[in-house]
This record gives structure tokens, sequence and C-alpha cells, in this order.
């Protein structure tokens, strides 16, 4: 009984640690191979926020392209000019120009879509670290230097909103750099207040976020960053935490694959997400690994 009971308050303990700062403090130059360090005018960016947008948009055409036959609705409130944009590149999936007969398109997977469009297609599977749990391997292709390969997903929470009760327990409260907070666990009231505030901003046919993370099936393939994990001093990091705020522009239609919603409601907030960008070619078969401390070095 006592053997269990440490057991539990162990784990309890090492899901907890990595945001306890005294610990931290403690054992940060014990693992200098596992920080990643940054100046403060980069503003730990690998690449640009225009790249960015790049990589997510070429994903997230594919993917509602593949799924017209159950957005009918919403493409035929998209502007005309959109509709064009869209109906062109159809072809290469092998359906109709035509809008009423997107119904009898037959769609593939979105690990499909994600391989044929970005090159490669990650997913969770045990980790290679015995006590790490659930781990991200690329599991077919390869992944470029400097390409997207994961994102965070989960509720944002600015500096000042509530998270104490939501943080108990929780190893997926992932901090930015400007002390805004995104809580990634898929469980829980965590999973409760993400698709209660998702909900929320629906309008009409349009979504503006994406809940199947919290699912087996997933729609973004991409929103699984959560479950990366941290590197070792024997397993270096081979992806990047980078932060982006979505621009204003984003296409409306396209925002139902953003797998984060704004725990308030305010419209001129931009929506932050957490993208995780290769830092090195990754070959198929490796399990991705993160920094989970950032050191920013003020001038």
């Amino acid at each position: 009984m006592i053997k269990e009971a440490l057991q539990l308050l162990a784990k309890k303990w090492n899901s907890y640690k990595y945001r306890f700062v005294p610990w931290v403090a403690l054992n940060l130059r014990k693992n200098e191979r596992t920080l990643r360090q940054v100046e403060e005018h980069s503003w730990d960016k690998l690449i640009s926020d225009k790249d960015v947008s790049v990589h997510l948009l070429k994903l997230f055409q594919v993917l509602f392209q593949n799924s017209l036959t159950t957005q009918v609705e919403a493409f035929n409130l998209l502007p005309p000019h959109v509709q064009s944009a869209y109906q062109k590149k159809s072809v290469s999936l092998g359906t109709s120009k035509r809008t009423d007969c997107y119904r009898s398109q037959t769609s593939i997977s979105s690990r499909e879509v994600m391989l044929n469009t970005l090159g490669f297609c990650i997913d969770r599977a045990p980790s290679s670290l015995p006590t790490a749990g659930t781990g991200v391997f690329l599991t077919k292709g390869s992944v470029p230097k400097g390409a997207v390969v994961s994102m965070y997903p989960g509720t944002v929470y600015q500096p000042y909103e509530p998270v104490f009760f939501q943080s108990l327990y929780n190893p997926f409260i992932f901090r930015c750099i400007d002390g805004i907070l995104i809580d990634g666990n898929d469980k829980g009231i965590s999973k409760t207040i993400f698709r209660s505030c998702l909900r929320r901003d629906r309008l009409g046919p349009f979504l503006f976020g994406d809940e199947t993370w919290l699912t087996e099936h997933l729609e973004n393939p991409l929103a699984v960053g959560q479950y990366v994990n941290n590197c070792t001093n024997e397993k270096a990091a081979n992806v990047c935490y980078q932060e982006f705020d979505v621009p204003a522009d984003f296409p409306v239609e396209l925002r139902q694959y953003l797998p984060n919603v704004n725990f308030s409601v305010d419209s001129l907030r931009t929506l932050r997400c957490v993208v995780l960008v290769a830092l090195r070619d990754i070959t198929q078969g490796e399990e991705l690994f993160s920094n989970y401390y950032t050191v920013v070095h003020s001038k």
C-alpha cells in the first residue's frame, strides 16, 4: 500500500516538477544540453511568421478540399473568387468543378493528406524514453530543416486569466515567452473548457477551431504537439517551439483546422498558436524531441 502511494506520488511529481520554479532553477545547469538559447531580439523565431502561414495553409487548403462533401454550406458562402480557386485545385483530387458534384467526392484520411501534401506523416506512439509515456514519431516520409512539423493544441489564456484548477495535475500547460498559457490537456476540465469556448465562437457553418485533437480521429494531423517529449543529454532536440499569432486575413474557411481557441471573447485579440519547427532534417522512424526550456538572453 505504501509502495503504491509512493509510486503515485512520484508520478505526480514527475508531471509537475517542470513547472516548479525552485526545481527548474536548481536543475537547469545540470542539463545545459537540453536548453535552447536565443537572443532577445530574435523573439525565438526559427522561421518567419509568413513561412509558418505558408506551411499551414498548404496543408489546410487540401484538408478543406478533401472534406467538401461535408462542407457544401460553408463552401457556398465563400466569395466567388475563393470558390473558383478551390475548383481549379480540385482536379488534383479527382473531383468535379461543379459544386453540387462535391457530394459524391471520395475523401481520404487526414494523415494521407498530410503525407501527400507535406511529404511526411507523424503519429503518437509509446516513447522511446522508458518513463516518458506517449511520444510523437515521424512514421512516414522525411522532414526538411525549417518545416512546421506539429502544432501545440489547447485553450489560450492571457497572463491575467484564471487557470488554477485546470493546471492541477496537468503536465500540458505551455507557457509562452510573454506569459500567455496554452492548456494542451485533452482530458477532464481542460477538455470541457476547450469545447465550450469553441462552440461559443461558431458562426453559422464556420468553425473557428478544431476540437478533433481531443479524439483519436484528427482532422488536423499536426495537432499532437503536446505529446512531444523533452530532449535528454543523450537524445538531442530535433524540433523547437515557435509562437505564432494568426493573422487577421487567415482564410475563414481554414480556421476550423487551428487547434486553439481563446478562453475569453475578444474580437480584437489575435489567436496565439504554437508550432514545432524542425531544427534539422528528420528521417522516418525518429521520435520528435523538443526543448522544454528556452533561455532568452537580454542585452
